[in-house]
């Protein structure tokens, strides 16, 4: 089932960042993202959709918090856009944020304050001591890097909010069903089943009254419920690179997103 991760996905810690503690720590790139290999379903925020669209599809996450997904894979394991190494195989692709922001995150330290602190997982091997690479601090202050990660983390934050926003609007309209995509392979004897994830019920859509349509298409909500929708057409282009790679399961099973 594909559900809202408890703990930030791909995080295998988190540690605060200090201007003490970190202060000769260094940032270097990295060619790969191992963390990515094998992940199939990466949040996303509505901002995203209209680029997203264009490459994943784009469902929505069961359960009562249930947030957007963009879909890597239609299997559990499997990401037909990267190599083993975590390499994108292709170019001119759009990488959701919420990958381009590991390994920093905005997290409370203490569950009793509101306050946010630029967070970073210490396994990553992006960030520390090395002898090369550009600084988190300069002279005890945030370099021009840190500025930038933390700005870029504070509004993936606010995208963030705005996405639960959304989704709240969807569940109050009772826009979400229950999504089933059926792929038929060539010569196959049975269909591939895919169930798990939730979808915009394009009737309920449809059946909207008129003011509430026109209040959805003035706030730049129906565009974006249409950009889901337009996206899972690709789910049988992803399917079909699945099986070109010899990375699908057997006819009716039911992965999870």
């Amino acid at each position: 089932m594909a559900s809202a991760p408890q703990l930030p996905l791909f995080y295998n810690g988190l540690e605060p960042l200090s201007s003490e503690t970190h202060a000769d720590w260094k940032v270097r790139p990295a060619e790969t993202a191992p963390f990515l290999a094998g992940q199939h379903a990466i949040p996303v925020t509505i901002e995203e959709f209209p680029l997203i669209q264009r490459h994943m599809p784009i469902v929505f996450s069961v359960g009562e918090d249930a947030i957007p997904l963009a879909l890597m894979g239609l299997n559990e394991g499997v990401n037909v856009f990267v190599d083993d190494a975590g390499k994108l195989t292709e170019t001119n692709f759009y990488v959701p944020a919420y990958i381009r922001r590991y390994p920093y995150m905005l997290a409370r330290l203490r569950p009793d304050s509101q306050e946010l602190s630029l967070c970073f997982d210490p396994t990553s091997d992006t960030i520390g001591a090395f002898d090369e690479g550009e600084p988190l601090f300069t002279d005890g202050q945030p370099s021009q890097l840190t500025k930038d990660i933390l700005a870029f983390n504070e509004q993936f934050e606010q995208a963030g909010q705005r996405t639960q926003m959304f989704m709240k609007e969807l569940k109050d309209l009772g826009l979400l069903m229950d999504g089933e995509v059926t792929i038929q392979m060539d010569g196959g004897e049975q269909p591939f089943i895919y169930r798990g994830f939730q979808m915009i019920d394009e009737k309920k859509l449809a059946d909207l009254r008129g003011d509430q349509l026109r209040k959805m298409s003035q706030s730049g909500m129906l565009p974006l419920l249409y950009a889901h929708l337009f996206s899972l057409s690709l789910m049988r282009d992803i399917f079909a690179r699945q099986a070109q790679a010899g990375k699908v399961a057997a006819p009716q099973m039911q992965p999870s997103f």
